[in-house]
């Protein structure tokens, strides 16, 4: 099984109906026991700051404070995940690399250092996750639900995120316009 880690999953028009209709998620985790991602380009009504609030977190600074927070995805909603890139100096509790630039951190410091303007210079806080059980997520591949494309941090930090469902497209040198909602094999 090749790891699907480090890319983008693109829901296909035939999701329209799903939670996942038009979303870009990026693949943190894929091995034999499943799939974990975030989808990058669903924000929600939340700034960051209203986070920060909740959890206490003093700062005089708050430069990321009206960042929105985004809908990770359907499952373990109340927790938060925080995808940024990689800073080796800057030890964070809990925290995985993902690439040779794009880490994720679940814990609370990575919080208190953004809002002191300390934490990365790039980050997405997301509440929620993808998650796909043993398989399932190669079978919604085979049954057309997804086509994949490679993770770009232009797209997941740089892009507005009502612009990363087409960049993420366009990097197979397609627009959405041209992807079917009827699936099938040839």
């Amino acid at each position: 099984m090749k790891s699907l880690k480090n890319q983008f999953l693109i829901s296909m028009p035939s999701m329209a109906e799903s939670s996942f209709a038009q979303t870009v998620t990026y693949i943190c985790e894929h091995d034999s026991e499943g799939a974990m991602g975030l989808i990058i380009n669903r924000p929600t009504e939340i700034p960051l700051d209203e986070i920060f609030d909740q959890l206490e977190i003093d700062s005089d600074t708050r430069a990321h404070a009206k960042q929105p927070i985004y809908c990770g995805g359907p499952v373990q909603t109340d927790r938060g995940f925080i995808l940024h890139q990689s800073d080796e100096q800057k030890g964070w509790d809990s925290t995985i690399k993902i690439s040779g630039n794009i880490c994720l951190t679940t814990s609370k410091d990575i919080l208190a250092a953004i809002a002191r303007d300390e934490g990365p210079d790039n980050c997405l806080v997301a509440l929620g996750y993808a998650g796909w059980s043993p398989g399932q997520l190669e079978q919604e591949l085979s049954d057309n639900f997804w086509i994949l494309a490679p993770a770009s941090e232009d797209i997941i930090f740089n892009t507005p995120f009502h612009e990363r469902l087409e960049a993420a497209v366009a990097q197979l040198g397609i627009r959405i316009e041209q992807l079917s909602p009827d699936a099938g094999h040839a």
